[in-house]
C-alpha cells in the first residue's frame, strides 16, 4: 500500500528549526582585451525611402481585458505565515483508514450537523478536520464546527466541546478532489523540508466548501500547519 503524503507530512519527516539557505554567486570573468580589436567601421548603408506606417492598432476587446484581469489575480496562499486564534468548537472524535477517509469524515460531520440543528446552535465558521495522529494505515481526527459559545445542555455522547489549535502556523490551499490532496501534502512536505521548519503535533483542514454537500472534484480546502 502506498503511504499517503498526509501521513508522511504528519509523521515528522520534517527538519528542525528555521534556516536560510545561501546561494553561491559565480564571479564574472573579465573579457580578454587582446580579443577586443576593433575593425574599421563600415560606411552607413544608403538610406531607403520610408515605408508606410502600419495600420493603427485596434483597442483590446472585453475578452482580452478579462483575460488580463484573471492573470493579475493573486495566487492561492502557499506557505503564508499566519497566527491561528483558538475557537470554540463542537466536534466528534473518530479514526479512519486512508482509503475511507472522505466517507468517514462526511459521516462524522453529518452527526455534528444533526446535533447543531437539533439544538438550534448556529455555526460560527467553516467546518474543519483536526488531524491528531496518523501513520501509514490511518489517522485519528476531530470533525469540528466553530460555534459562538458552548451549549449549556450538551447531551452525553461522542460529541464534545473544546478549542481549536492556536499559535503560529503556515497556510496552504488545495483545490480539486479530496483524493488528489496527496499531491498538495507532498508539496507541503517539500516546502517544510526546504525551509527547515518543524511542524507541530496536528494538521488542520478548513473547508471553504462544505465537506458533506460539495462534489468531490470541487473542494476548496485551506490547510493549516501549526509550527513548534
Amino acid at each position: 500500500m502506498k503511504t499517503p503524503w498526509r501521513a508522511a507530512a504528519f509523521a515528522g519527516v520534517l527538519v528542525l528549526g528555521f534556516a536560510s539557505s545561501a546561494w553561491a554567486q559565480a564571479a564574472a570573468q573579465a573579457a580578454d582585451p587582446e580579443q577586443q580589436v576593433q575593425t574599421p567601421a563600415a560606411p552607413p548603408p544608403e538610406a531607403k525611402p520610408a515605408e508606410a506606417a502600419p495600420p493603427e492598432a485596434k483597442p483590446a476587446d472585453a475578452g482580452s481585458a478579462e483575460s488580463k484581469s484573471a492573470e493579475s489575480k493573486p495566487a492561492d496562499p502557499f506557505g503564508e505565515q499566519v497566527t491561528l486564534t483558538p475557537k470554540t468548537i463542537i466536534f466528534l472524535k473518530g479514526n479512519s483508514t486512508w482509503d475511507k477517509a472522505l466517507e468517514n469524515l462526511q459521516d462524522a460531520f453529518k452527526s455534528v450537523y444533526a446535533l447543531l440543528d437539533k439544538q438550534g446552535i448556529a455555526k460560527a465558521g467553516p467546518p474543519m478536520t483536526i488531524y491528531t495522529q496518523a501513520d501509514d494505515t490511518g489517522f485519528h481526527f476531530q470533525a469540528a464546527v466553530p460555534i459562538a459559545q458552548a451549549p449549556k445542555d450538551l447531551p452525553k455522547g461522542d460529541i464534545e466541546v473544546g478549542q481549536s489549535p492556536g499559535g503560529q502556523a503556515l497556510k496552504f490551499t488545495h483545490r480539486g478532489s479530496y483524493d488528489s490532496m496527496d499531491g498538495t501534502y507532498e508539496a507541503i512536505t517539500d516546502y517544510l523540508d526546504e525551509k527547515r521548519l518543524e511542524a507541530g503535533d496536528s494538521f488542520i483542514e478548513e473547508y471553504e466548501t462544505d465537506p458533506v454537500t460539495t462534489p468531490d472534484d470541487k473542494f476548496v480546502i485551506t490547510v493549516f500547519v501549526p509550527l513548534k
